[in-house]
């Protein structure tokens, strides 16, 4: 018989969880859930090698470990630093946590041209969320921006490389997915960018994923392009019979009319399972579909806020017919009184 692996004992934000060796303080965290969970740009957890790149997921270690309790000195990326048994780890407990998160977004948003009003990845966009929670009112920066020339990379993608944040993902994404690297990030520092190869478009059967992965609105879906905000669309599970993929995929919906379709997401925006070229760009008729029902988003987002439900703790208005009856009511028990 097999030994029993010893859990960890790690403790967020005075939650404590027990969690597997090697496991990562940002996966222990999600362990636990809520607001303790340090957000993530770059980490993707079904990408391998995803992570340690934007930094946002930085965190207070205040208790190394129970064998050695000192606190680590600096802030530590939580999606690449294990866990320890009996460590500890602050979060929004931590004012140096929120301080340089604040900070990274900061530089985040140095270059990012901040055109929500027109980005299609507008009320879905983790920048966006980061930038309400720890933007500052005005930029302090005195430079111009950086800006790059558009480049076409296909007929389905559309690539606006002034909003990247380098985070990556759609590179790792494109490796693990297709047989051939068609697309990398090129140059260094100030001038990195992330392009194609002699600008080859991308055609692999899976390459539309690198939308869904995209944090931003960098990679964006040419076929729904301006067609409808998010918040105005309804987001609809739905399966097909697909050769090349599972055929499981989210309908976005106004109407009738699908305008875009994308990956099966959870509440931190990874992807369950990939979908095909031809699921997502190409099926824009119901009659491809089976509609399974209503789906739940679980990231808080203006989507998930479209629950057209009545809060429990929500009074309740009554009209003056209602008014009158219950103060002629209550007038007459105080009578009864006197």
């Amino acid at each position: 018989m097999s030994e029993e692996v010893k859990k960890f004992k790690v403790t967020v934000d005075g939650q404590t969880v027990e969690v597997a060796p090697g496991t990562t303080i940002l996966e222990a965290a999600r362990a636990i859930g809520g607001k303790s969970v340090p957000p993530a740009m770059c980490y993707y957890k079904p990408l391998e090698t995803s992570g340690g790149r934007c930094r946002t997921c930085l965190v207070e270690v205040s208790k190394g470990s129970d064998a050695d309790p000192r606190p680590m000195p600096k802030l530590v990326a939580s999606c690449r630093t294990t866990v320890m048994d009996g460590m500890e780890i602050k979060n929004l407990q931590s004012e140096k946590t929120q301080e340089a998160r604040k900070a990274v977004t900061e530089f985040l948003l140095v270059n990012h041209p901040l055109d929500c009003p027109v980005c299609d990845q507008a009320g879905e966009c983790h920048l966006q969320d980061l930038g309400y929670e720890h933007g500052l009112e005005r930029t302090r920066t005195e430079f111009e921006r950086r800006t790059f020339e558009p480049e076409d990379i296909g007929p389905y993608i559309k690539l606006h490389m002034n909003r990247c944040i380098l985070c990556a993902r759609c590179v790792i994404a494109a490796n693990q997915l297709t047989e051939k690297r068609e697309h990398g990030i090129l140059f260094r520092g100030d001038h990195a960018e992330i392009s194609t190869y002699l600008n080859k478009a991308l055609d692999n059967d899976f390459i539309g994923n690198v939308i869904d992965v995209c944090p931003v609105g960098a990679l964006t879906d040419r076929t729904a392009r301006f067609a409808s905000r998010v918040w105005f669309t309804k987001p609809m599970d739905a399966h097909c019979s697909c050769d090349k993929c599972s055929g499981k995929a989210v309908l976005w919906m106004k109407g009738d009319e699908i305008i875009r379709v994308t990956t099966r997401q959870n509440q931190y925006g990874e992807s369950e399972e990939w979908i095909c070229n031809s699921c997502r760009f190409e099926k824009k008729e119901l009659s491809y579909w089976t509609i399974e029902g209503p789906r739940h988003i679980d990231r808080h987002s203006v989507i998930s806020l479209n629950h057209y439900q009545k809060p429990q703790d929500e009074p309740v208005l009554l009209d003056n017919f209602q008014a009158k009856q219950l103060s002629e009511k209550d007038e007459a028990e105080a009578n009864e009184q006197i």
